[in-house]
C-alpha cells in the first residue's frame, strides 16, 4: 500500500489529478488495462509512460478483438 501511495504522489506531481493518480497507481501493480473516456487523461498517461495499457473503451474493444 505504501508503494501505491508513493506512486500516486509521483503521478500527482507529474500533473495527474488526485483521483486519476490513485486509479492509475492501483491499476499498475494489478497489471490491468486502464480504460477511460477522458481523452486528456489518456494523453497524459501516454506522455508519462505508464506501465500498463491506457486507452478509451473503443480502443480496448479493438485491442481485444471484441465486437
Amino acid at each position: 500500500m505504501a508503494e501505491t501511495r508513493s506512486r500516486a504522489e509521483d503521478l500527482v506531481n507529474s500533473g495527474f489529478g488526485i483521483a486519476d493518480a490513485a486509479h492509475v497507481a492501483f491499476a499498475e501493480p494489478a497489471e490491468v488495462p486502464f480504460i477511460s473516456c477522458d481523452d486528456r487523461l489518456i494523453r497524459i498517461c501516454k506522455n508519462h509512460k505508464i506501465n500498463i495499457w491506457c486507452g478509451n473503451p473503443v480502443a480496448f474493444c479493438e485491442k481485444e478483438n471484441l465486437r
